[in-house]
């Protein structure tokens, strides 16, 4: 099976090499011709944005020590020719001065390794150097920083579920904002919201601490229990763990759920957004089990129930009115 980040692995990397040749004055109209027909395919045009920004926050990456170590030995394996064409290139700041291309290189790799994501509607599961299995959730981002006394996993955006492998040595710690999960080797899932995280273990022990709790922002977790520390009233409670990951098997249960929230549940695995009308059947519960992805199975369901009428908008969203409403 091929591995789903090459395309992205490689698609960086070009990226790189191409703001590197935009980057020497003159810009030939075939050199131009070439990246406009590059940055075409989406993927590529992700990996550029992604460039541009680190470009521009790139100083204080030339005083990294690693970013210097790397430039040192790619500077001594790179041809006299080479070297010369690089110190020509125009510097970004004073840091980066007479380091050009291969600064940029370096930079840019220490800021993706180890750097797993998904887009919208994808998921995905990665297995790290220690033997943990981690499932990334639709629009989710995890860096992982292992050393030899801990391992920790920043999850910057989206949810994950993880599966721990055992190391006594070395604690495993996910970090959420201000939420941090800990554990030795054990199963649970992760999902991080904008006020703080919500935390459900499967499986084992873990401890679930938050630095923007009030004294006592400290709790143990049993298998069945979920803290969700975005609320005021912190208190672990008991909940249905299979369902709560049912997102790991494509399918989202829906069990007396505001109408609203399943919307927004929906919504996250959806490049075009469904909207649903402000009134009052937003609080009426929704029951159902439905395929992550599938919007139109949920608004064509949603649309009977409550006699909604599914209106598409020109940037391909919907509009769930009620069926008396114009559009």
């Amino acid at each position: 099976m091929s591995d789903p980040q090459a395309g992205k692995r490689v698609a960086d990397r070009q990226a790189a090499e191409w703001h590197v040749r935009l980057g020497k004055r003159p810009v030939s109209a075939a050199t131009l011709s070439a990246f406009k027909v590059w940055r075409e395919t989406p993927v590529n045009a992700d990996a550029y944005r992604r460039v541009e920004m680190l470009w521009r926050s790139a100083g204080g990456l030339g005083a990294d020590a690693d970013v210097q170590a790397l430039t040192r030995e790619t500077l001594k394996a790179t041809a006299p020719r080479e070297r010369a064409w690089t110190r020509r290139l125009i510097p970004a700041t004073a840091l980066l001065a007479g380091l050009g291309a291969v600064v940029l290189l370096a930079s840019f790799w220490l800021q993706t390794r180890n750097l797993y994501s998904t887009e919208v509607g994808q998921h995905e599961v990665i297995r790290l150097a220690d033997g943990t299995q981690v499932r990334l959730d639709t629009d989710t981002r995890v860096r992982v920083q292992f050393t030899g006394a801990e391992r920790q996993i920043v999850l910057e955006q989206g949810q994950a579920l993880f599966t721990v492998a055992h190391d006594a040595d070395r604690p495993f710690r996910v970090s959420a904002g201000a939420t941090e999960v800990t554990a030795l080797g054990t199963v649970f899932d992760v999902r991080r919201r904008p006020e703080g995280a919500r935390v459900t273990l499967l499986e084992g022990v873990v401890v679930v601490t938050d630095a923007d709790a009030r004294a006592g922002g400290t709790w143990r977790l049993r298998p069945g229990q979920q803290v969700e520390t975005a609320k005021s009233n912190v208190t672990p409670v008991a909940v249905d763990a299979v369902e709560v990951t049912s997102w790991t098997q494509g399918r989202l249960v829906f069990r007396g759920t505001p109408l609203r929230e399943a919307v927004a549940e929906i919504n996250r695995y959806l490049p075009d957004k469904i909207v649903l009308a402000v009134g009052p059947l937003a609080d009426t519960p929704v029951n159902g089990v439905f395929a992550t992805g599938d919007g139109d199975a949920f608004v064509a369901a949603v649309s009977d129930l409550f006699g909604l009428r599914a209106v598409v908008d020109a940037d391909g969203g919907v509009r769930l009115i009620r069926s008396s409403v114009s559009g």
